[in-house]
Parts: C-alpha cells; sequence; structure tokens
C-alpha cells in the first residue's frame, strides 16, 4: 500500500514537471500554439510539416492522445487538428472547445462529417490541401486577426517595398519578363531581388514564397 502510494506520488511529480516544462517552452518564443491530436504518428508528423509550412508564426506540437493535450493545457491553444476517431470518443468534450477544433476526415461528403464541427478532408492531393489550409487561415487569421501579438522580431519589416511587389508578382505566376515590363525595370533587376528574398526568407522554391505571400496579406489566394 504504501510503495504504491509512494509510486503514485513520484508519478504525479514526473506529470507536472512535465506538463510546466512543456508550457514553458510553448512559451518561450511568444508564438501562438497549434496542437494536432492522433494516434497514427506518421500522419501527425505529415501534417505537422504542411502546418509549419502553411501557418510559419505558430508552433505545431503533435500529441497521441487527448489526455495528453489536457496535461499540457487546452487553453495554451487557439486550434485543435483531431482526428476523427479521437473526436468521437470524446465528442461532448470537444463540443466545448469546437470553434477551435478541426476534425480530421478522410472524405469530402458533407453526410459523412460531424455538422458540429469544422472538418478538413486530409485524403486529396498536397496541392488541394494547402491550398483549403491557406484559406483556412486567411478567413479565421488574416492579417494576424484573432491572434495575439507577435514579438517584435516577427513584427519587423524583412522586405522592402519593391521586393515586396516583386514577391506579390511571383505568387501570382508572373515570369521575370512580365514582372520586369509590369514593374518597368531590367529582367536583371528582377532576378536581383528574386535572390535578395530567397535569401531573407531563407526560402528555395516558389510554392514556399507563395504560402508566405499569401501568409502576410501581400496576395490573395484566389489570385493564385
Amino acid at each position: 500500500m504504501c510503495i504504491n502510494f509512494v509510486f503514485y506520488v513520484l508519478k504525479r511529480i514526473f506529470a507536472l514537471t512535465k506538463t510546466r516544462y512543456m508550457n514553458a517552452e510553448m512559451m518561450k518564443n511568444g508564438r501562438p500554439h497549434v496542437a494536432i491530436v492522433d494516434t497514427n504518428t506518421l500522419a501527425s508528423m505529415g501534417l505537422r510539416q504542411m502546418l509549419q509550412t502553411v501557418m510559419p508564426i505558430m508552433q505545431i506540437d503533435v500529441f497521441s492522445s487527448l489526455e495528453q493535450l489536457r496535461q499540457v493545457g487546452m487553453e495554451k491553444y487557439f486550434h485543435y487538428f483531431v482526428a476523427m476517431s479521437v473526436v468521437l470518443e470524446n465528442r461532448q468534450f470537444f463540443l466545448t472547445y469546437r470553434r477551435q477544433t478541426i476534425v480530421l476526415t478522410m472524405t469530402t461528403d458533407p453526410n459523412a462529417q460531424l455538422s458540429d464541427f469544422h472538418c478538413l478532408c486530409v485524403q486529396v492531393p498536397e496541392e488541394e490541401l494547402v491550398r483549403t489550409l491557406l484559406l483556412m487561415v486567411q478567413g479565421a487569421h488574416g492579417g494576424g486577426r484573432n491572434l495575439p501579438p507577435m514579438p517584435k522580431a516577427t513584427q519587423s519589416k524583412i522586405l522592402s517595398d519593391r521586393e515586396i511587389e516583386v514577391l506579390s508578382l511571383i505568387a501570382q505566376g508572373y515570369i521575370n519578363k512580365e514582372i520586369a515590363d509590369m514593374l518597368h525595370i531590367s529582367i536583371t533587376t528582377v532576378i536581383t531581388h528574386r535572390k535578395n528574398i530567397m535569401e531573407k526568407l531563407d526560402m528555395k522554391s516558389v510554392s514556399s514564397l507563395t504560402i508566405y505571400a499569401v501568409m502576410n496579406g501581400y496576395v490573395d489566394i484566389h489570385n493564385i
């Protein structure tokens, strides 16, 4: 009896210590947090990578169960991307957080989705999923709406006005010559701007630049 009690106390101390450590880590960089709850580790890792690309200002944390998430604290997260099986097992619980909960489904058929929640079908091509995520983020948090103030480092203007113009046109699919004609500058200057933009943002692909442009309000997703 005594041994069991000691074991229980040690277990609670470990759990509390772990929770406090994770909370400290979450708040360390001052970024908003999003949680993924799914028993499928591989699927969670893939979604996490995609969300981090689509929502670079967010810190994405992955949990294999609702209990793990609750230990850290539901209030720490702006959104929860949750597997449908987890939501079904804890429907009444997630109804309390339904405005923040996004249910991960395997179909786009509305008759097979949960009517009380926002649903996201993950069984679609990557480009379609990225576009859907961008639409969701732009609709809910365009221009930083409904998010806490970001750290000063992330609020600072990274690109010049001209670089922002070039970035916007790149995201809309224009080639170097078209951008040069539209901005009345040389192709060499456009190429230089592209190089500087990629170096400043540490991005190598047009798709990454497009996501950055959409997320920062430099271009509307409907124009790409």
